[in-house]
């Protein structure tokens, strides 16, 4: 109880009130599809599944991996299987994943996967996905329980003398960064994006 009521003096994401602001998933089809990820082979790895429906995206089902919680390491192959599980024949538009994640994003694209490399600017991705989730151009879905859960604890490091999150409890914060990023540099037309979206 303590370590919640420490985290909610300085979470990153303050105005997210999951009983609110979380969703369940919407009935019927869904325009397009796109996965974020964020690798981790000791760390986590997490990976969202959104989709597109009348304008806005919403996270519906996602993986997350602790290998430390669960025993043992997957290689890269398997995390590309988790993927094809994930996605269940789904027609992918990308997946987004960390730029320094040399080995599973070679991994994906020999398998045919359409990967880009997102945008890993931490201040503006955390200001751009804020902005995203007031104005509910992106959503996250009851069933996305570990992003749920991490919202609740990500916190500002404020022993850092910056603007700079704790590097815990980011995972699924940090994929969906790049997937809020990657949707507003596609909405505004690139780096234009942030400037815009600061002023909404």
């Amino acid at each position: 109880m303590l370590g919640e009521w420490a985290a909610a003096q300085g979470l990153v994401y303050d105005f997210f009130d999951p009983d609110k602001d979380a969703a369940e998933v919407p009935d019927g089809p869904f325009s397009a599809w796109r996965v974020s990820v964020d690798y981790g082979t000791v760390n986590p790895l997490s990976m969202g599944l959104w989709g597109e429906k009348n304008g806005v995206w919403y996270r519906v089902e996602e993986v997350y991996y602790d290998s430390r919680r669960e025993g043992r390491q997957k290689t890269d192959a398997e995390y590309a299987e988790m993927l094809e599980q994930l996605v269940a024949g789904r027609d992918i538009q990308r997946v987004i994943v960390d730029p320094s994640a040399a080995s599973i994003i070679d991994t994906l694209r020999r398998k045919g996967w359409q990967v880009m490399k997102a945008d890993n600017d931490v201040a503006d991705g955390i200001r751009v996905t804020a902005d995203l989730l007031r104005q509910r151009w992106i959503v996250l879905c009851r069933p996305c329980r570990d992003s749920l859960r991490e919202m609740a604890l990500y916190c500002w490091d404020e022993r850092s003398g910056r603007d700079a999150p704790r590097k815990e409890h980011d995972h699924a914060m940090d994929e969906m960064r790049y997937f809020a990023m990657d949707l507003a540099g596609e909405r505004s037309g690139g780096f234009a994006a942030i400037s815009v979206v600061r002023k909404i």
